[in-house]
Formats: structure tokens, sequence, C-alpha cells
């Protein structure tokens, strides 16, 4: 377990090595090893800690230390958790990338965080050169393996010391268009791993050894900071996959030897999905952690697969300092349940004016109990105090969730009050969307708004004003997004339209924009172009 008084990640990565040097902590699965061209096996904590020893002592040597940013691109890969323990070892911040970010979103990116370094795998390193020269940033771009160069003079640096030094910065899409950048302490990061190794119930992890499987980007705050620290505090293994494979799934399980597993929403439907077998219970999981599963699908799942699918909710800002979990009996499976609030958590839930809603569905507000109610959140948003202050209003973190709470304290995810796409677990800003396409030189106007996808959740479309309406434009105007944004960012669906739905100030009615999009989604004159929106479009 972590020490309350452990000070950071390394520090809690340490002492599990020095207690269980001999337990597996990396699983890296044949087919992953496959798709990376790297080694498969096992990777025991001592040789992590080896390695991780060796990647801090060059950083340092290089003039690397406390507060110092380093990029870091290096996909579901292994070496991301080394890069990450080293980095906090030396007291520098890691700010994950999303390889699937194109030219404009990494040039915004380096030139918001203004690193220091960066780190990428070899097929990148040159997209990450680019995006730093057009953002004019002279920052330094290595792969793995490479001699390491000084830092940029002129790098920014971070604050803090110790649980409260930055560990990483993420960045999360928001209503404002760009992304905002997360800044998150070690505090947040050894509070997520405390919380997964006590929550006990039906997600209980003992220190006997578990092995956790998950499928999900290490460069989000779930693998970062609740797989990866929950294994820390229990000497468990973590099998990172490189992205979910629905048809061999189960022999990855059964083949890391899982005994509990992350999902996302999208994972149950296309599991289920699929053609039943005799060998649908065989394998050692006892539990499955995550959200948005199907409420249709969830007893369905679980009789199939024998084991429980428990429902959390918690956001990148919010961490473990709020974090609700339907981890305890009894259960309410099947309706989009997300449990009851702990005891170090205060809700509140408020209508558009900031007043109780007395039992009706509304915003839920959240804070940690006790004297430091940000304890365990993200620190702030970099460069935005407007937007930190905004979402703390009065108090409470504003998380932007519509939620209802029955009279026995079980709370019920409603919608999303924030103008947010979620595709498949992925976060999408449709001001960020609109203003990519307002680039192309035939779109005179654009509005975006999620639809429905019986798969992923929402899907992205697009209304466009253009002069020359036609499939082929469409078609065109999609592939053309592909190079300008994450292949999930782009519309999934086109609908041609003379005017969009504005207010007398000129400003998209979001609320009609959501109507006309229902109304258009199965209208003769839609181009679904979801076919094209692939990983490897370019």
């Amino acid at each position: 377990m972590i020490a309350a008084d452990c000070p950071s990640i390394y520090a809690a990565f340490a002492a599990s090595a020095a207690h269980w040097p001999d337990r597996d902590m990396l699983c890296v699965l044949p087919e992953t090893a496959g798709v990376y061209g790297i080694e498969a096996g096992n990777i025991r904590y001592s040789m992590v800690s080896g390695l991780v020893d060796e990647i801090a002592g060059n950083l340092a040597d290089a003039g690397y230390g406390a507060g110092h940013r380093v990029m870091v691109l290096l996909e579901n890969r292994p070496a991301f958790f080394l890069w990450f323990l080293a980095l906090n070892k030396i007291g520098a911040s890691i700010v994950p990338v999303n390889p699937d970010l194109r030219a404009a979103e990494l040039s915004y990116m380096v030139g918001h965080a203004e690193p220091a370094l960066a780190v990428s795998v070899g097929s990148r390193v040159d997209d990450l050169a680019q995006a730093a020269k057009e953002a004019a940033v002279t920052m330094p771009v290595i792969a793995p393996g490479d001699p390491v160069p000084a830092p940029r003079a002129d790098a920014n640096i971070a604050k803090g010391e110790q649980e409260k030094a930055e560990a990483a910065m993420l960045y999360t899409s928001g209503t404002t268009g760009q992304p905002k950048g997360c800044v998150l302490p070690n505090e947040y990061f050894l509070m997520a791993g405390r919380w997964y190794a006590g929550a006990g119930g039906l997600c209980a992890l003992s220190t006997d050894g578990e092995r956790m499987i998950t499928p999900l980007p290490i460069f989000h705050m779930n693998a970062m900071a609740y797989s990866l620290m929950a294994m820390i505090a229990v000497g468990g293994c973590l099998t990172v996959l490189d992205r979910f494979h629905p048809r061999t799934w189960w022999q990855s399980v059964r083949d890391s030897r899982a005994t509990c597993l992350h999902y996302l929403g999208v994972m149950p439907s296309m599991l289920m999905g699929m053609a039943e077998t005799e060998n649908d219970k065989n394998h050692t999981v006892r539990f499955g952690f995550g959200a948005g599963v199907d409420p249709k699908l969830h007893e369905a799942f679980e009789n199939r697969f024998g084991f429980p699918l428990i429902e959390a909710w918690a956001m990148t800002e919010t961490g473990a300092g709020a974090v609700i979990c339907a981890n305890h009996l009894p259960r309410r499976v099947g309706e989009s349940c997300l449990g009851k609030p702990g005891a170090d958590l205060e809700i509140r839930i408020v209508d558009d004016h900031g007043n109780d809603t007395g039992g009706a569905p509304g915003e839920l507000l959240v804070r940690h109990a006790g004297d430091d109610p940000r304890r365990g959140f993200f620190a702030e948003y970099y460069k935005n105090p407007a937007a930190t202050g905004e979402a703390w209003e009065g108090g409470w973190f504003h998380t932007g969730d519509i939620v209802r709470q029955e009279p026995d304290g079980s709370m019920f995810f409603v919608d999303r009050k924030k103008n947010v796409i979620r595709r498949s677990g992925e976060n999408i800003a449709a001001v960020e969307v609109e203003s990519i396409l307002m680039r192309h030189p035939a779109i005179r106007s654009a509005a975006v708004a999620a639809v429905p996808d019986a798969v992923r959740g929402d899907e992205v479309f697009a209304c466009l004003v253009v002069d020359d309406p036609s499939p082929q434009m469409a078609e065109d105007i999609t592939r053309w997004c592909l190079t300008q944004l994450a292949y999930y960012k782009a519309p999934g669906y086109i609908a041609f339209v003379d005017v969009l739905p504005l207010t007398a100030t000129q400003k998209i009615q979001r609320g009609e924009l959501k109507t006309m999009a229902a109304d258009l989604l199965e209208a003769p004159g839609t181009h679904d172009l979801r076919h094209l929106k692939k990983r490897s479009a370019a």
C-alpha cells in the first residue's frame, strides 16, 4: 500500500519495488509486441527499477530536474511508464501526447506547454520537431535511446514541492475549443492509487499478486492514475494492449492471467455482438472497472461472461478527489447507476441558476470533504486562471454532468451539460472541430453536434453551409479533416444546410442545433462518412 507520508509517484514505486522485487510489474503480450516491434514477456519490479534509474540518470546528467516539462509520445508502449517514473524521480513533469493528434493539434500543445524536451517514437520525431518549429519553440526532440540533449534554455518551470509538485499535465477538451492543460500534482496520483487499493467491495484488490489488463490509452488519467497506481499500490502487474482488439480480447485476458480489467462502454457492446463460445467464462477475471456500459446489455454481459462490470464516475479534473463507484451491494444493474458518494465526497445537484434541484436532475457539483476541498483534484488549468476560477465557482467544482439522486443516495447519469462530444471514451470539443472546418475554403459556416452511435456512444455530426454541396464534397471535407485533426474528431456525418440556428449575436444555438442534427440523421441528404474514420487515415 502507498504510505500516507509518501511524497511522490516514484517514491511509491520504489517502495513497492523494494518490497516485491521479483514480482511482475508490466506484461507485454505477443500481439502487442508484434504491433510495436518490441520484446514480449514480463518485466519485474526490479528490472523496471533499473531501467527507470538509467533514464533518470541520463536526464539528470543532461541538466533536467525539478519543474521541467517533457512531452512524451510513446503510444501504449511500456516505455511510457519508464519515462513517467524516471521524470518523476528527478522532479520533472510529463506531458503525454495522444499519438492520433495531427499537425495543428501538436503545434498548439507545444506552444502552450512550452516543454524543455520531447521524447517520441522514431516515426513521429519529425512531426513533433515540425510542430515545435511552427509553434516557434526551440524544443529538442529525441527517440528513446538517443543521447539526451541539454534542456531548452527558456523552458517554463513548474512550481511545487513533494506531493504538491506537478507530476503531469494532461490536455482535456472543453467548451472553449482548444484543449486545456490540466496540471496534476503527485498528490493526484497517490490518492488515486490509495483509493483504488482501498475501495473494497466488488472491486477489492489484494496484495497477493493482482494482474490487471487494459486496452485504454495510457496517456489518459484512467491508465496513468488508476491502473498504474493501483498496481503499484498492491504490488500487482499491469498488462497494456496497443488498443482494444475484440476478436482476440479474451485470449489476451487469458494469456495475461488477468484478475481484473478496465473497460469503456464501447467494449461490452462489441463483445456482446460476437458469437457465444464455450470459453466465454474461461478466465480468471473477478471484476471489470469502467464506465458507460449500455444499460440494456449490462446484466446480459455479466451473465454471459461471469463477472460484474463496476460502473464509476470521475473526471480528469477530479481524480480521486471526487470519485463515485457502484462497487457495493445492493447493485442497480442496467440502470446507469454510478453508486453512492463516499464519506470523503461532498456533492450538490443544482439547476441553471445554482439552486439545489430538490431531487430533480441537475448539474453535479463536487468537492473533497474536510479542510481542503480541492485535495486530490487537478491543481489548475495551465495559463488559464479564469477557466480554473469558473470551474471552482462558489467553492465547488462544476462538472458539467447532469445527474439525479434517489433518496437512498444512489446516483444516476442523465446527460452532459457541456458541449462536449464523447466518442469511444474520447472527449471532443465541438468548437475545436468547427474552427478547423472553417479553414476549409469551400465552407462558409459550420456547426458541430453530437448524435447517438450504437457502438461509440456519440458521433460527430457537422451541419455545413457551402455553395455547391455534393456527396463528393462531403467526402473530400472529411478526408481533409483527417489531415488536420485526430481521426475521431472528424465528422462522421455531414449535412449541407442553407442556414445554421444562430442567436441575434450570431452565436450557435446549441439546443436547436442538437435537435436539427437529430432530425437530419436519417434524412436522405445526410452523408454517412464513418467508414473513413480510421486510425490509419492520413
